[in-house]
C-alpha cells in the first residue's frame, strides 16, 4: 500500500479513441513457434517472456519499457536474435504490423510462411538506431500470392542500444494501415471533466486511496508527507472529512487513534452500511504491526481497536497489498505480488471460510493480469463491477484506471477490461477509484493538475462506466408494543431460492441499519433479536431499473405467553395448500424459536379471503395449518406443542375487493399459548 511517486509518461503519439479494440481483419499472433532466447530478470512471473508477443497489444499506442513485450535475453548482443510466431488461421498476407514498444530499429529481416511452410522474405533491410522511442513498424508484402500463418523476425541487439523489445505482431489482408488503439468503455462521454475536491481534502503532500461511504458523505482517504500525521510526516495516516449542509466537503480530520500511530495507516475499504472498515496490516497492542489485515468496527465511543482479520497462507507474499471487500462481506479481491504472478501485482479473489478467515487468495486470471502492474481494485456496491489500475493494458500513460464485470459466480471469468477514457486517465499515475451507492461521482487518485503530491480528484459518471444501479434498504427495528428500537440483525435473502444474500446488524447506539441489494430481485428482509420472534417482509427489486433509496422499519414482538405472530401471507399460492418453498425459512425461524423454548405450545390458525364458496375456503384454510404442521413435525416439533384452527373467511384483516387486498387475507397466524 505504500504509495510511490510515478514518474511522467511520455505523452501519446496517437491520440486514438475508439470504441472497439481492433478490426475484424487483423489477426495477432496467438502461439509462439520458436525463439532464440528470452530475458528473465526475475525467479518467478513471465516479464519478457516470448509469450508476452501474444495477443493484442499492451503498450503500444503508448510507447517505452514494458514487461508485458518479448525481449531477447541481452542488450546488445552480437549474434542475431529471433522469434517465430503463428497465428489462427491463414490468411492472404497484405501487412504485417509490429509493435516495436522500447528501442525500435533492430529488426534486420521479416518472414512470412504458408501452411505448407513455405518462407518468404518480405522484408530485408539494415538495423540502425531510431530517433523515436517506439513504433508501429508495417511491412507490405511485395509478393501478391502469400497465404499466410505464421511470421518470423530477426533482430541485430548489437545495432541498438539497449534491449529491443517486441509488443505485439499482426497480419492482415488489407492495406489498411493496423494501428494500435486503446480499448475504450464504449461510447463514454468524453465532455465530461474530473475536478479536484479541493484544498479542505488536499494539500501540498500526498493523498491518495478515496473510500467513500456508501451513503457518499463521509470520504475517508491516505495523506502522507504531511506534518499532522500521527507518526513521522513521511508515513500514512488515514483522514476523513464530511459532507456538510451546503453539499461541501468539511475540512479534512485525522481519524486518530487507535487507527493511526506510528506506522504507516491506511484504510482499503469499507462495509455496505459504513459501520466497518478495513485496514492494512496487522495492529499489536504494543503499537507495532506486520503484514496482512485488520478490520475496526464503528462504536458509540469510535473505531474499534482494530483485529486481525487471517488470510490463509500470506507467508511468500512480496511488497504491499492492497484490496476491497465485496458489499457483502464475503468476498475479497487482492492486489498483491507471489509466486504465480504473472509479472508485477497481480488480482486474486479469496472467499469469507466459516471461521470467519479468508481462503487462500485464487488468481483472478489472465484476462484481467498481465506481467506488468495491477492494483487498488475496486469492487462497486452491484457486487460485479470491478475497477482497478494497470500498467499492463494499453493507456494513456504510467498506470490508467479500468472497469471488468464479474461474468458468472465462480469469480475468475471477467469481461475484457475497458479503459475509462482520457477524461480520467492521464499520461501521469491514476489510480484507488471509489464509488458510493448512488453511482454519481467516481473519486480517485491522480497526479495531474494536483495541489502537491497525487490529490484526490472526481468526475461524474456516465452511463457506460457506471455499477450497475442497486437499492439502498435502511430502517429502524422497533419492538412492536412500545416502540423501543431493539439490537437486532438482519437478514436478506433471495426469495426464489432462500440464499442468504447479505447480513448487517442494527445497533441503536450506532444508527439505522444498512443493506445495499442489486436490483432485478424479490428479496425477504428478516430481523432477529434476541428474546424476540424473527419478523419478515418482502421487497420486490424485480421492476427497478435505476437506483433507490428505501425506508424500511420493522416490527418484533416479544415472545410470550398470548403473543400472535402473523407468517407471510405469500406463504400459499391461491386456492392452494401447498407451502411454497420459497417460505420454507420462514417456517425454519419457528422451529428455531420452538426448539430454543422447549415447553412452548402454540395455536395454528388458518385464514382466506372470501373468494368462492365458504365451506370449500375453510376446508382450505384447515388444510393450510395442516400443511404447516406437518413440516414443522418433519423438523422434529413434538406434535403435542401444536393446535390448530381453522377459520376460512370469517376473519378479514383487509378488503376483498382487490386481489391485492385479498392475499392479505389468505394467511397463517400462530399464537404463543405457553412458554
Amino acid at each position: 500500500m505504500n504509495v510511490i511517486f510515478k514518474s511522467i509518461a511520455t505523452f501519446l503519439l496517437y491520440a486514438l479513441l475508439s470504441s472497439h479494440c481492433y478490426g475484424q481483419d487483423i489477426l495477432w499472433a496467438n502461439k509462439v513457434l520458436g525463439y532464440s532466447s528470452e530475458y528473465r530478470p526475475a525467479q518467478y512471473g513471465h516479464t519478457y517472456r516470448a509469450k508476452q508477443i501474444l495477443g493484442i497489444p499492451n503498450k503500444l499506442p503508448d510507447f517505452g519499457n514494458s514487461p508485458c513485450a518479448w525481449s531477447p535475453a541481452e542488450a546488445d548482443g552480437r549474434n542475431e536474435e529471433w522469434i517465430k510466431v503463428g497465428f489462427e488461421k491463414a490468411i492472404p498476407l497484405k501487412q504485417v504490423a509490429i509493435a516495436e514498444n522500447f528501442n525500435p530499429g533492430a529488426i534486420t529481416r521479416i518472414y512470412a510462411y504458408d501452411e505448407s511452410g513455405k518462407e518468404y522474405l518480405i522484408l530485408e533491410a539494415p538495423a540502425a538506431q531510431q530517433v523515436v522511442k517506439g513504433r508501429m513498424l508495417r511491412v507490405f508484402p511485395k509478393q501478391s500470392d502469400i497465404v499466410a500463418n505464421a511470421v518470423k523476425i530477426v533482430l541485430q541487439p548489437g545495432k541498438v542500444s539497449g534491449f529491443n523489445q517486441v509488443d505485439a505482431i499482426g497480419i492482415s489482408p488489407s492495406s489498411k494501415p493496423i494501428e494500435a488503439v486503446i480499448n475504450i468503455a464504449a461510447d463514454v462521454q468524453l465532455k465530461t471533466q474530473k475536478e479536484n475536491v479541493g484544498k479542505e481534502i488536499n494539500s501540498k503532500g500526498q493523498e491518495v486511496a478515496p473510500i467513500i461511504s456508501p451513503d457518499g458523505k463521509t470520504l475517508y482517504f491516505t495523506r502522507s508527507n504531511f506534518a499532522g500525521n500521527v507518526g513521522s510526516y513521511q508515513k500514512q495516516d488515514v483522514w476523513f472529512s464530511t459532507l456538510n449542509d451546503k453539499n461541501q466537503w468539511t475540512e479534512a480530520t485525522n481519524i486518530g487513534s487507535p487507527i493511526n500511530n506510528a506506522g504507516d495507516n491506511a484504510i482499503t475499504s469499507i462495509s455496505a452500511d459504513g459501520k466497518t472498515i478495513y485496514l492494512i496490516n496487522v495492529y499489536r497492542p504494543d503499537g507495532s504491526m506486520y503484514f496482512g489485515l485488520s478490520r475496526s468496527f464503528k462504536t458509540k465511543q469510535g473505531w474499534s481497536f482494530p483485529k486481525e482479520y487471517k488470510i490463509t497462507n500470506l507467508a511468500g507474499y512480496v511488497g504491499s497489498m492492497e484490496l476491497t471487500v465485496s458489499p457483502f462481506g464475503n468476498v475479497m479481491i487482492i492486489s498483491v505480488q507471489r509466486s504465480d504472478t504473472e509479472g508485477g501485482k497481480d488480482l486474486y479473489v479469496s472467499f469469507l471460510q466459516k471461521d470467519d478467515s479468508w481462503s487462500e487468495p485464487r488468481h483472478l486470471g489472465n484476462t484481467i493480469n498481465t506481467a506488468d502492474y495491477e492494483g487498488t481494485p475496486f469492487l462497486a456496491l452491484d457486487n460485479k463491477t470491478l475497477y482497478f489500475s494497470s500498467q499492463g493494458h494499453s493507456g494513456y500513460g504510467e498506470g490508467d484506471l479500468f472497469l471488468t464485470r464479474r461474468l458468472d459466480d465462480t469469480w475468475v471469468n471477467w469481461s475484457k477490461p475497458e479503459n475509462l477514457g482520457p477524461s480520467i486517465n492521464t499520461p501521469l499515475w491514476d489510480a484507488y477509484i471509489n464509488i458510493p451507492a448512488t453511482g454519481d461521482y467516481a473519486y480517485f487518485s491522480a497526479s495531474e493538475k494536483s495541489l502537491g503530491q497525487e490529490d484526490i480528484f472526481r468526475i461524474r459518471m456516465t452511463p457506460e462506466i457506471k455499477p450497475d444501479p442497486v437499492a439502498v434498504i435502511t430502517g429502524t427495528i422497533y419492538e412492536a408494543e412500545t416502540n423501543k428500537s431493539v439490537k437486532s440483525e438482519i437478514v436478506a435473502d433471495i426469495k426464489k431460492n432462500n440464499e442468504v444474500f447479505t447480513k448487517a446488524i442494527f445497533d441503536p447506539e450506532t444508527g439505522e441499519y444498512r443493506l445495499i441489494l442489486p436490483l432485478k430481485e424479490i428479496y425477504r428482509i428478516s430481523a432477529s433479536g434476541e428474546g424476540y420472534f424473527p419478523v419478515s417482509e418482502d421487497l420486490d427489486l424485480s421492476a427497478e431499473t435505476s437506483f433507490r433509496t428505501i425506508k424500511k422499519n420493522l416490527y418484533l414482538q416479544p415472545i410470550k405467553a398470548g403473543q400472535q405472530i402473523r407468517l407471510t401471507n405469500t406463504m400459499f399460492s391461491q386456492s392452494s395448500a401447498e407451502v411454497i418453498p420459497s417460505s420454507f425459512s420462514e417456517l425454519d425461524r419457528i422451529v428455531s424459536t420452538m426448539n430454543a423454548y422447549p415447553t412452548m405450545e402454540i395455536l395454528l390458525e388458518g385464514h382466506t379471503d372470501n373468494q368462492g364458496e365458504v365451506q370449500k375456503n375453510v376446508k382450505l384454510s384447515e388444510d393450510r395449518v395442516q400443511q404447516v404442521k406437518r413440516y414443522l413435525l418433519s423438523k422434529g416439533i413434538d406434535p403435542k406443542r401444536i393446535q390448530t384452527k381453522a377459520w376460512g373467511p370469517a376473519k378479514p384483516i383487509a378488503s376483498n375487493l382487490t386481489e391485492q387486498t385479498r392475499q392479505k387475507n389468505r394467511r397463517v397466524e400462530f399464537t404463543i399459548l405457553k412458554i
